[in-house]
């Protein structure tokens, strides 16, 4: 396994973490330290061969190449919802993207990449899938065009709807996604949603679901769910119901295809149920719904600013686009940018370093 060092004049390496003359050591798929250069030095331990940082953290093996980066280093940036069927994986990673999930496509194909990104040799950003969506007869997205045979997995009242879920689960689903389109077909029952939600938590796992239609999200609340792949933006939510959303569920953005950049009455929509979510303590997690027109592979800076508008601070939009910190025994995932996110997220665009489990792809 390789040894990469990278130090750069500043980095964020997660929450209340703003280091500057920072340096990043990844032993293989792993980080073996993340701090201040200036940290790294050896004193005594009192035990002998014992050695450690002067910050308290075991002293990172000897490089086998080092990277000197002019910009700023952050954790690779996780898409929490894809279509990585309708993408090139490749340009997904260069682009800052080191993970995804993928929430809805034929889960032969999803699911055998999703083992596949495991391996060194994968081109692409880690991926963990739900397989197909799960659905009525008829109900979205079996009817849709864009979604090949498969995407959608139709299910006949609670005991099948369980059985469907246990199988996922089995097969390798990391997550279960429910359909809740009433706006192109018929949805499932709410004893359908019963029966999956208990499956998925039982199995340790959650249930998101696309809600679209009205109504849609507080049938997915009172049934379980555990988040919304979407933001919802088919109504303006009560606030009774955004307050109960935010004590158990959370958001996944996906603002822009409500928008591709411009203005649109259900952006706005979105926005504001968002912004009182979050104001009632709510958590949201940053995707795109990349293969849903003209989003681009890798980080998507229009979905950050969204995220902006909704009222997160610029440390909170970074917070919102990783999954976990850049710090010792963590995945070795790490994107350089050639600015500072926390003065402009327009510097989001300018990747110009990509490490994904110590390789480097950019």
């Amino acid at each position: 396994m390789t040894v990469t060092a990278v130090r750069a004049p500043l980095g964020w390496l997660g929450p209340g973490r703003l280091v500057e003359d920072v340096l990043v050591v990844l032993d293989g798929g792993r980080a073996a330290y993340a701090g201040s250069a200036a940290g790294v030095g050896v004193v005594a331990s009192g035990t002998e061969g014992g050695t450690e940082t002067l910050d308290g953290g075991p002293v990172p093996p000897e490089p086998d190449q080092e990277i000197h980066f002019e910009g700023f280093l952050m954790p690779g940036v996780v898409d929490r919802h894809v279509h990585i069927g309708m993408a090139d994986p490749f340009s997904v990673v260069a682009g800052g993207v080191t993970a995804v999930r993928d929430l809805g496509w034929p889960p032969e194909v999803v699911l055998s990449m999703a083992g596949a990104s495991e391996g060194p040799a994968f081109n692409g950003p880690l991926i963990r899938a739900a397989g197909p969506m799960l659905t009525c007869p008829g109900g979205y997205p079996t009817r849709s065009g864009w979604a090949p045979n498969g995407t959608g997995l139709e299910v006949r009242g609670a005991e099948e709807a369980a059985g469907a879920a246990s199988v996922l689960l089995e097969a390798g689903a990391a997550v279960l996604k429910v359909a809740l389109n009433s706006e192109a077909g018929p949805t499932l029952s709410d004893q359908d949603l019963v029966a999956i939600c208990d499956v998925a938590h039982r199995g340790g796992t959650i249930v998101t679901a696309h809600c679209q239609g009205r109504e849609q999200a507080a049938r997915a609340l009172g049934a379980g769910v555990d988040e919304f792949a979407h933001c919802p933006w088919s109504e303006r939510l009560a606030d009774e119901l955004i307050e109960a959303m935010a004590k158990r569920m959370r958001i996944v953005s996906t603002l822009d295809i409500l928008s591709y950049g411009r203005d649109t009455p259900e952006l706005r929509t979105a926005i504001d149920n968002l912004r009182r979510f979050l104001a009632a303590g709510g958590r949201v997690a940053y995707g795109t719904d990349l293969g849903n027109g003209p989003i681009p592979p890798g980080i998507h800076v229009g979905e950050a600013w969204h995220l902006r508008t909704a009222g997160l601070s610029g440390e909170e939009v970074l917070e919102a686009l990783t999954f976990r910190p850049l710090a010792t025994g963590e995945p070795a995932d790490l994107v350089g940018l050639g600015g500072n996110p926390l003065e402009d997220l327009d510097a989001l665009a300018n990747v110009r370093l990509v490490l994904r489990a110590g390789r480097r792809f950019g």
